[in-house]
């Protein structure tokens, strides 16, 4: 074994050290562990051995004014021996320790040791504060200063600390943009050596941990480690501030930085700073329009992964984020939160100018839109602006003259969406939303809305020309065209325009003959429902 071999090597130095005198001036070669621990000591023993030369050379020299030349060529003889069995000596002493197991070579017995313990597993130096072992002294040290806090090395660009030299390193490349690793395969580049063995298990499809429960395979180890908790329930790291736990380390450092408000990465285009080196990647690419993620079934190409993996749904239909209340399912968990918002009744986001709350931050965004007056979204064949995508959207199919949504039973196409769920309930009877107070109940949210306003008198659309109040903004926008006089709505049959379209509706039936209301007791028919009220009154007796 190793061991044997050290005694044999030394026992064999110590039959040449007895063969010279020379030889035992010089340090043996064991000490040299000793040396290489002590540095200082080394330094002071280099010095006193060149004050000894020194003295040697003044000595030599008096002997050369009191002795002959004779006395002189032997000692010259005698130095050039010595440094011969010296350079000998020093030559052995090179790689002269072998491991018996792998053949590696060592030229320190300290080495081998350390080098043994990869093969052994052996960890004799152990932490006293938590415990941990380690194979090595110098490990133990780096692990200590996550006790102490100490960070000795220094970013003189942002000052940041550091517990290794390796750290700050690696840190130092987010400054200098440096990635001096390169992906043979498609030649991306990258600033950590961990980051491009991550990378090529992409190309080569490697997942080489695997979950011992469920088989579940990962990339990387950190990412099986973060994946086992979902199986044990372990948060080992908790915040000392709101005692909140957390699965791993950075996640707690993350955590920690909504106390501290730290942004420690900033944009160097628009110098907008970020609490995560992720967020600051998805913002730089709205800067750099750089969208590295391609959808393989339709092409659409997005700036980060995790949004491509929320877009592939839509072509697979997965929705694995259920609703514990109703059973409900859905394909991104930001959806679920909103949805479950819904039983709870939480609305977190609230209007600084009318102090109206909403479920969604997106909602609260085109809410304050009512009050700003903002319309972002212009139609590009009227030019008509409006407050939300979504609302363009079902604009444009009055140009297109699209009808996407057809009900099975009647065979009635709608435009949008909402007006084919209102239709289903015609014939479901489903009348979903109900009031508190008198129970009435409504096919449609903002039905109910606008019946809760009669019982709270609120009217909070007003009008900015004579400050009258209204229930709702369809019943402004029509009051609005008394004022201006605009009338949107035109017959093509005659050519007569009016301000809102239920009143055309009514109008064009003029022409067509319809009668699509009829009475329940004579079975008169009538082209409007007004109509058809004012009839009913001739039953009842009813006097208005």
């Amino acid at each position: 074994n190793c061991v044997v071999k050290e005694e044999e090597d030394t026992s064999e130095l110590r039959h040449q050290e007895g063969n010279s005198t020379i030889v035992k001036e010089e340090p043996e070669p064991l000490q040299i562990k000793q040396e290489q621990e002590n540095p200082e000591h080394q330094e002071f023993k280099e010095e006193e051995k060149n004050s000894s030369e020194d003295q040697g050379i003044n000595g030599d020299e008096e002997q050369k004014q009191n002795e002959g030349s004779q006395k002189t060529k032997e000692q010259k003889c005698t130095a050039d021996s010595s440094k011969q069995n010296t350079a000998k000596r020093t030559h052995r002493a090179e790689k002269r320790f072998s491991c018996t197991i792998c053949g590696k070579s060592c030229n320190k017995t300290s080495i081998l040791k350390r080098h043994m313990r990869t093969h052994t597993g052996e960890k004799p130096f152990t932490c006293a504060t938590c415990g941990k072992d380690y194979s090595d002294k110098c490990s133990l040290l780096y692990h200590m200063r996550i006790h102490t806090g100490e960070k000795p090395y220094l970013c003189e660009t942002c000052e940041k600390r550091f517990r290794t030299r390796s750290n700050l390193t690696r840190h130092m490349r987010s400054h200098t943009g440096e990635k001096p690793f390169s992906c043979t395969t498609c030649r991306k580049r990258y600033s950590q050596r961990s980051a491009l063995t991550y990378h090529m298990k992409t190309h080569t499809g490697e997942k080489p941990f695997s979950c011992t429960t469920c088989k579940k395979s990962y990339t990387q180890r950190s990412g099986l480690s973060y994946h086992m908790t979902t199986h044990t329930g372990k948060r080992p790291f908790s915040c000392m501030t709101c005692e909140k736990w957390f699965i791993s380390r950075c996640n707690l450092v993350r955590h920690m930085r909504t106390h501290t408000k730290e942004k420690p990465f900033s944009c160097a285009t628009c110098g907008k700073r970020f609490t995560t080196n992720y967020s600051l990647t998805l913002h730089t690419r709205g800067h750099t329009g750089e969208k590295p993620f391609s959808c393989i079934a339709c092409g659409k190409s997005f700036g980060h992964k995790s949004i491509l993996r929320i877009h592939m749904r839509t072509h697979t239909g997965e929705k694995p984020f259920s609703c514990i209340t109703c059973g409900k399912r859905f394909s991104h968990r930001s959806l679920l939160t909103i949805h479950t918002r819904s039983h709870t009744g939480e609305k977190p986001f609230t209007c600084v100018t009318c102090e109206r709350s909403f479920r969604d931050r997106s909602l609260l965004t085109i809410h304050m839109r009512s009050h700003t007056g903002e319309k972002p979204f212009p139609c590009t064949a009227c030019g008509k602006s409006f407050s939300h995508k979504t609302i363009l959207n079902r604009h444009m199919r009055t140009h297109t003259g699209e009808k996407p949504f057809t009900c099975v039973t009647c065979g009635k196409s709608f435009s949008g969406r909402n007006g084919f769920t209102l239709h289903i309930r015609s014939h479901t009877g489903d009348k979903p939303f109900s009031c508190t107070t008198c129970g009435k109940r409504y096919y449609e949210r903002s039905g109910l809305a606008y019946h809760m306003r009669t019982h709270t008198d609120e009217k909070p659309f007003v009008c900015a020309t004579c400050k009258k109040g209204f229930r709702t903004r369809s019943v402004l926008t029509r009051h609005m065209r008394t004022h201006t006089g605009e009338k949107p709505y035109s017959c093509s049959t005659c050519g007569r325009s009016f301000n809102h379209k239920s009143v055309l509706i009514c109008h064009v039936r003029t022409h067509t003959g319809e009668k699509p209301f009829p009475c329940t007791t004579c079975e008169k028919r009538f082209s409007s429902g007004g109509n058809l009220s004012r009839h009913m009154r001739t039953h009842t007796g009813e006097m208005r």
